[in-house]
């Protein structure tokens, strides 16, 4: 999936759970304060796609998975260390490089 000028997030998260939830929650909330509408996020719930989650060979939840811009990076948690997620996807976000 590639959506034009975007960054692309895929969140395979397993049905209902808080920490599904707070994985959401967080991946909005940084989404937006630090890409300004410039992404696109895909939710899937294994138990209602499991075969997608096999394609992708995910193993735990939730796992994050940036698509574009590449190089495509995995991270597993609940996302709740913004810092953290940032450096580990390899992303440095369009406000940060404004404040320097």
């Amino acid at each position: 999936m590639t959506v034009e000028n975007k960054f692309v997030f895929k969140l395979y998260i397993t049905g209902h759970t808080h920490t599904s939830e707070r994985a959401i929650e967080n991946l909005r909330r940084i989404c937006k304060k630090e890409f300004d509408g410039n992404y696109h996020i895909v939710i899937i719930d294994v138990l209602e796609c499991p075969q997608m989650a096999e394609n992708e060979k995910i193993l735990a939840t939730p796992t994050l998975i940036k698509e574009v811009p590449p190089p495509c990076r995995r991270i597993i948690g609940d996302l709740s260390d913004e810092k953290q997620l940032l450096s580990k996807l390899n992303l440095s976000s369009p406000k940060s490089k404004e404040e320097v």
